[in-house]
């Protein structure tokens, strides 16, 4: 058993900490966390080794959560101390380590815990094999949560301790010593012979996914064909993100007995008492069993780092004129935040919870690259709208069916008199969808059409096939989970998907299927759902319906333009629940 200790690591006096840091070379003159915490493209959450012994005032705490991890993968016996010659005389490669220092906060951004990471210098690990690890998509996520509440589930998240160290390594590699720690039997001569996955490593994550999904099949768990982090069984279900799980079952009594049978296998894993956050995603339960998925924390962060803290609120996230490139427009000047940073907390806060302002995000993030002064005033307008609603998000209220639906829409040449009409981007369309699942939004996405659209009908077309390539394969998923879940035959579900159409040419076209001169040369390419719609006489055994539905019951509306205040707060009420 090898022995690693942090050279002056254990809490100390204050007159002791100038001696600390001074020993591994860090001026102590102004010492303030606020200097490297102002960086505009950095994550204030996130420190180095240097910036986490530049903070006094958590000094202490950043060390005992340093030393908690190196005990940690002592105590799993990761590692051995062995000589730098050792891994030269067999031509292997002694990979750098650094340290991740992180403040984890809770969904409405109260920090809950400061948390050191060791990890490996994977962009500078030499082997090239398989690394690709999957995780479970936010859609299957709203699944697994809508299932839960329509069955009346219990549901917990699930925590391993280090789950990376689960896995055992089929060959050793070997590492540097951790900074600020020192090699106790071979000293600088020295380095470590690494046993297991550590953070960091490139095949880490694969090799967690791997192991763990072997116990979970050993177990009984059928791997979901279409997202392969979708366990279930009868009477369970399972969500997996790296080392996040959500299960459901009819009983906690379930969970806890599924839980010892991991901790059987000899995994390290904690419940919680319920599913209230997932990834950073506040997730609270009502009286009457239903929930609400917000991202508080996040919000409140956005407005902090934008200074809209007193701002005057917006009613809607956009303007109803297009947001264009601005070739002429002046540059973006703010030297208070990152407009690339900001665009990323937005996508993901759009992704996951916040349908509404889907439209907004997606036009503020063509300009990542080249911003101007306009579109730094579009992501003030989504802010202030955000600083009105922050505490708002998806409502999960699901009928009594099983029912995926879809509502697709398309604006044709939407950029048009917008752009500089010698730019090609000025003819280009937009589409958008939304996929519900028992009257719950599953998935939804606005984005423009790559392709150059010659009428409306190929705009709408184009939308209705980018929409079914989401639906046909969730319907897929949601069916065969269902099926295996062996409900009782009072719930036995019958799932039927609709998709709602609000433009003649493109429903007919869906329907009718006929092909003409005007149409045959994009029907070509975006037809290939057609053997899936139901016709009584040409394909009785479809199971998609394409129905017509007016444009002021269009759900999808609010995600391919900007809409008046009533008209989008309707289609906001029908889609979000408030």
């Amino acid at each position: 058993m090898c022995v690693i200790h942090l050279s002056q690591v254990t809490p100390m006096v204050p007159n002791v900490i100038a001696y600390f840091l001074q020993a591994i070379g860090i001026a102590t003159n102004d010492i303030s966390v606020s200097a490297y915490l102002s960086n505009k493209t950095k994550n204030p959450d996130t420190l180095t080794f240097d910036e986490a012994m530049r903070d006094v005032k958590n000094l202490t705490a950043w060390r005992l959560a340093a030393v908690k991890e190196i005990t940690e993968l002592q105590a799993k016996e990761c590692w051995e101390e062995c000589l730098k010659s050792e891994a030269i005389e067999k031509g292997e490669q002694i990979i750098p380590t650094t340290w991740v220092f992180r403040l984890k906060r809770n969904p409405a951004g109260e920090i809950t815990k400061f948390k050191a990471r060791i990890c490996l210098r994977g962009d500078l690990m030499d082997d090239d094999e398989e690394s690709y690890a999957p995780v479970v998509s936010w859609s299957t996520v709203r699944f697994f949560l809508i299932i839960a509440i329509m069955l009346g589930w219990h549901t917990v998240s699930v925590d391993w301790s280090n789950a990376f160290i689960h896995a055992k390594l089929k060959e050793p590699m070997y590492m540097a010593t951790p900074r600020g720690f020192t090699n106790q039997l071979y000293g600088a001569l020295g380095c470590l012979r690494v046993t297991k996955s550590l953070y960091g490593s490139k095949f880490a994550p694969r090799n967690w996914y791997v192991h763990l999904r072997s116990a979970l099949l050993q177990l009984g768990m059928k791997e979901s064909p279409i997202d392969k982090c979708l366990f279930h069984r009868e009477n369970l279900l399972m969500v997996l993100y790296v080392d996040d799980a959500g299960i459901a079952a009819p009983k906690k009594s379930m969970i806890e007995a599924f839980v010892e049978e991991l901790r059987e296998l000899h995994f390290d894993l904690d419940i919680q008492d319920d599913f209230s956050s997932y990834l950073g995603i506040g997730i609270e339960t009502a009286s009457d069993g239903t929930r609400h998925m917000t991202q508080k924390g996040l919000i409140k962060k956005i407005v902090n780092i934008t200074g809209l803290q007193d701002c005057n609120p917006n009613w809607t996230p956009t303007a109803q004129v297009s947001l264009s490139s601005d070739p002429d427009g002046e540059p973006y000047d703010q030297q208070e935040w990152s407009y690339p940073s900001v665009v990323g907390m937005l996508l993901y806060l759009s992704n996951n919870t916040r349908p509404d302002i889907t439209f907004s995000v997606s036009q503020v993030a063509r300009f990542t690259s080249n911003p101007k002064k306009s579109h730094a005033v579009a992501i003030k307008r989504i802010v202030r709208y955000l600083a009105k609603t922050w505490d708002k998000g998806l409502h999960f209220k699901p009928d009594s069916t099983y029912n995926l639906r879809c509502w697709v829409d398309a604006d044709f040449a939407g950029l048009f008199g917008s752009e500089p009409s010698e730019n090609p981007d000025s003819a280009r369309s937009r589409y958008g969808y939304i996929i519900t699942f028992g009257g719950v939004p599953l998935i939804w996405k606005s984005q423009l059409i790559s392709e150059i659209c010659l009428s409306t009908l190929h705009a709408e077309y184009v939308g209705l096939t980018n929409a079914l390539r989401a639906l046909i394969p969730n319907c897929s998923m949601v069916t065969d989970t269902l099926n295996f879940l062996h409900l009782p035959s009072s719930q036995h579900p019958e799932v039927h998907c609709t998709v709602f159409e609000d433009n003649q040419g493109a429903y007919l076209l869906a329907t009718n299927q006929r092909l003409s001169v005007r149409t045959k040369y994009f029907c070509v390419k975006h037809h290939f759902f057609w053997s899936y719609v139901y016709d009584e006489r040409r394909n009785p055994d479809g199971w998609l319906v394409v129905v017509k539905c007016s444009t002021d019951l269009q759900n999808a509306d609010m995600l391919t333009k900007g809409l008046v205040r009533h008209l989008f707060e309707s289609n906001r009420l029908r889609v979000q629940g408030w």
